[in-house]
């Protein structure tokens, strides 16, 4: 059986056996270079695929450059946002866990191995006492449970330190969505077209603000009014436009001197298309201009699509199917929300 002696500088690993994690190791960081080199132009899974089954008759071992390793745990984040991206998370998704993956890298300074369920129980403990909110504490202590189940699964460390750590709780609170007279206000804040038609596509489609991002002209379906975006997990699914949004969207989209395949752009050349911070300051730039005293945000919309909906007698499990949500349980939270109906019609009526 053919031999590859793979370079692996500051880390450690036995010289024995055949490690599958090594072949994992090169596999992402291939990937990832290509990726560098070629962006969208090869399908990363298909690369993953082909590597595997090429490296499936060959024995990987180390070649030793040093024998003492010193805080590997940023080389093994590196590798983990690698493997994430291969899986088809989002880039906003990698970038958060990156974030919260570096606060935790720079506190500790430990070998992966090395780290214990106490040193993490402090680093928690620290970081609680910033003030952060219990549900981003909660946000910080999963994302470190993936990234060590990663690490056990890939065989970089024999168990996981996060198995010994509670999952941390939190309160799930009502969203409270947009009453139908507050939506009207904002319609009325509307001041040019743009405006209009953004406003009436978060409403009518429910989408995330990162799947309006990418949104091009020519996904929309004029005669079915529906369109195709890709959500979470690289999952696409189909939405839909209202005939209120068509006009708008049409208006808008007549109204532009550019030749940008993007559905939303710039007000001015280059004409670019419209990022996450942009289309967040335009909605609160509707909502000062509608003079409502309240905070408005792209997300409020989508809230206030599903309650709507489920207001309106849809079924909640086509609702699940339109906002994309994995789990019925997310779903679930906006039919909380649509039962403060329920008291409106008691009191109606009894």
């Amino acid at each position: 059986m053919p031999t590859i002696y793979y370079i692996c500088g500051k880390n450690k690993y036995t010289c024995g056996g055949v490690k599958q994690m090594l072949k994992n190791e090169i596999i992402i960081k291939i990937v990832g270079k290509l990726d560098l080199e070629y962006g969208e132009l090869f399908n990363q899974g298909k690369v993953k695929s082909i590597l595997e089954e090429i490296l499936y008759d060959y024995e990987v071992k180390p070649k030793e450059t040093s024998l003492v390793v010193v805080d590997n745990l940023k080389d093994k984040i590196v590798l983990y946002l690698a493997s994430k991206k291969i899986d088809g998370l989002s880039n906003i998704t990698l970038m958060s866990y990156g974030q919260h993956l570096k606060r935790f890298a720079n506190y500790i300074r430990k070998n992966v191995e090395d780290i214990t369920a106490m040193d993490i129980r402090m680093y928690l403990a620290n970081y609680a006492k910033t003030g952060v909110k219990n549900s981003t504490l909660a946000t910080e202590s999963n994302i470190l449970r993936g990234f060590f189940t990663w690490l056990e699964n890939e065989e970089y460390i024999h168990k996981s330190p996060m198995r010994k750590i509670k999952s941390i709780k939190t309160e799930k609170r009502i969203r409270k969505a947009l009453t139908q007279e507050e939506l009207e206000i904002l319609r009325e804040g509307c001041k040019n077209i743009r405006q209009k038609a953004l406003l009436e596509f978060l409403f009518s489609t429910g989408c995330r603000l990162s799947e309006v991002v990418n949104v091009n002209k020519d996904d929309v379906n004029w005669q079915s009014l529906s369109l195709k975006v890709i959500g979470k997990g690289n999952k696409e699914r189909t939405v839909y436009i209202n005939a209120k949004a068509k006009v708008y969207l049409k208006k808008y989209i007549m109204s532009r001197l550019d030749n940008s395949e993007a559905l939303f752009v710039s007000e001015r050349k280059p004409y670019n298309r419209l990022q996450n911070r942009a289309i967040q300051n335009e909605i609160n730039k509707i909502a000062e201009q509608s003079k409502l005293n309240k905070n408005i945000y792209p997300h409020l919309l989508r809230h206030t699509a599903a309650t709507h909906w489920l207001n309106s007698g849809m079924d909640i499990t086509v609702v699940q199917e339109i906002l994309g949500h994995e789990e019925a349980s997310t779903t679930q939270i906006y039919a909380q929300i649509s039962n403060i109906e329920v008291e409106h019609q008691y009191r109606k009526y009894s």
